[in-house]
């Protein structure tokens, strides 16, 4: 029942080529960042991913993208990672773009062993009717926003279906062989309480990850945890990696703003 690695790399260690993760985090918000170095350390590649957005230039996901670890990215936003943007319209990656809120469900759903629901979100565009762009043929688009460049891989036709007169487009559930995650507080049976905006996708991308690896900010011992305050329970988490205090502290955030 004692869930804790001795170190971050040991977590990762079997992490192998080509293998799909969940990644929690919101920006940089809450990403398992120690867990992200270590598996950078580690080498492994043609990784494919399923995360809110893939980290920004040179920190979080974006280290491994800069790498081209990364071959393919599940997510819902891009906007804060110019390498990402390069990559993918070059041709180089493949990527997935699907609404905030369909992402979310679709972690969560497949983490309960749901293989897929319904959804009015999408009806009406290219997520239902097909044809975005997963990735471009090599050499990219000389002119991305006048639409032009040769595609490789589109999505596909999603089924539709009406419920109480309204069209729902069906989304499929979605697990992946590993998650990382980050969380406030974990015992070492693997229970985890996250804090404040960490509560983003790290619950979520926790179950969908058939094995999952959390890094804590603070290790307590079994019973010490309230059942009341368990966000998730220990059964989705199979390792857990103690931070120390200055990993723990290290948090950044992709812009800050304060008042002059």
């Amino acid at each position: 029942m004692d869930k804790v690695s001795a170190s971050a790399a040991e977590a990762v260690a079997d992490i192998p080529d080509g293998a799909s993760l969940a990644v929690g985090g919101f920006g940089l918000s809450g990403i398992p960042d120690v867990l992200i170095q270590a598996l950078h350390a580690q080498g492994a590649t043609g990784l494919e991913v399923v995360s809110n957005n893939c980290g920004v230039d040179g920190r979080g996901l974006g280290v491994l993208l800069a790498d081209r670890r990364i071959a393919r990215v599940t997510g819902s936003y891009v906007g804060e990672n110019k390498e990402f943007a390069r990559q993918y319209l070059s041709g180089e990656l493949e990527v997935e773009l699907v609404p905030q809120g369909t992402l979310a469900e679709r972690l969560r759903a497949g983490g309960a062993g749901i293989p897929a629901f319904y959804t009015p979100a999408g009806v009406g565009t290219q997520v239902a009717r097909g044809g975005l762009p997963w990735r471009y043929a090599a050499g990219g688009t000389s002119r991305p926003e006048a639409g032009e460049g040769v595609v490789a891989v589109a999505s596909p036709p999603k089924e539709t279906r009406d419920f109480a007169g309204r069209p729902h487009v069906l989304e499929h559930g979605i697990t992946t062989d590993y998650a990382l995650v980050r969380a406030w507080r974990g015992d070492r049976h693997g229970n985890l309480v996250f804090r404040k905006s960490a509560a983003n996708f790290n619950p979520l991308a926790a179950m969908a990850g058939r094995v999952t690896v959390a890094e804590v900010e603070e290790l307590v011992e079994p019973g010490e945890l309230s059942p009341a305050e368990v966000h998730l329970p220990g059964i989705f988490v199979q390792r857990i990696v103690a931070l120390t205090p200055a990993q723990a502290a290290d948090k950044q955030i992709e812009k800050r703003t304060v008042r002059t």
